[in-house]
Order: structure tokens, then sequence, then C-alpha cells
């Protein structure tokens, strides 16, 4: 009996990439968290929920303008919302379109942007935590303000620094080792 037998073609291995032809560098390859990619978008969305609930709650109250650290935080919320509401469109773009978000510019622009968001929010929360136990605490007059609420938008503010950091830090690395 006359039994067909395959036939083994040997593959040859592909030619080595020309190093002149590559980048110089290593390119690192895109962390969750960084621009562009669904970790980093979902940091934005954090960033902008914890900020619009702390500029919510302390403006539902009425006598938040009477202390400047409160206006601080409403401020800082503000602009903190508005920072990360722009960088979500950005990242969902660059996740619709499949873009790379690693532009020295682009990444110059997100690490300064996010240090200046994260100096201001985190310096808000600070005072406004302090004032919030000064009123508490100290003072013991919680009966006469919304302490609670002060309280609530302060913890807010601190969650939305939280999520600004890892953001910031990304960022600041991937600008440093360019």
């Amino acid at each position: 009996m006359f039994a067909s037998r395959p036939a083994v073609h040997p593959v040859e291995a592909p030619p080595p990439t020309d190093p002149v032809g590559q980048p110089t560098g290593v390119l690192m390859k895109d962390l969750p968290g960084m621009p562009g990619t669904a970790g980093g978008l979902g940091l934005r969305v954090a960033q902008f929920a914890f900020a619009a609930v702390a500029l919510a709650v302390m403006a539902s109250t009425n006598d938040f303008p009477s202390v400047t650290a409160f206006c601080y935080l409403v401020a800082a919320t503000i602009l903190q919302c508005l920072w990360s509401f722009s960088l979500a469109i950005v990242d969902v773009y660059a996740l619709l379109v499949k873009r790379c978000l690693r532009n020295r510019r682009a990444v110059c622009l997100f690490a300064i942007g996010d240090g200046i968001t994260a100096a201001l929010t985190f310096g808000a929360a600070c005072s406004s935590a302090g004032i919030t136990v000064l009123i508490d605490n100290d003072l013991n007059i919680c009966g006469e303000n919304h302490c609670g609420s002060f309280e609530t938008a302060t913890a807010m503010a601190f969650m939305s620094w939280f999520a600004l950091t890892p953001s910031f830090l990304l960022n600041f690395w991937s600008m440093a080792s360019r």
C-alpha cells in the first residue's frame, strides 16, 4: 500500500532587524493608568467624580463662603473637575481611535497640569480639614454649622487627590524617562 508521506519544509528564520532603523532608547509599554489607556480613563473619571461630589456637597451649604478655606476648596474642586473631565474626553478619544498619547508635549502638559491640580487640591483639602477640626473639636460649634457636609466635602477632596496622584506620578515618570 502506498501511503502519502507529509512533506516537511524547513522554515527560515526572519532576518535580524536593522538596529539603525530603530528609534534610540527603549520604548516603554503603556502602563495601566497612563493617558490613553482604560486605566487612565478610570482614574480621570474617579478624579472627576470625587471632585464633583466635593463641590456639590460644599455648594449645598449656605455658609461655606464665610470661611476662606472652604472657598479655596470650592475653587480647587472646580479646577479639578474641569481638568479631569477634559482629560477624560481626550482619553476616550484616544481609546476610540486607538491613538497613543506618548507625545513629548502632551505628556509634559499632562504632568504639569496634574502637578498643579494635585497641589491645589491637596492644599485645599488640608486647609478645609484644619478648619473642620477647628469648628468641630476646638470650638464645639458644630450644631450651628454644617460639619457633616464640610467633613464629607473634605473627604471627597482627599479622595480626588488620591486618584490624581497615580496619574501625576505616571505622567511625571513618563516625562522624565524621555
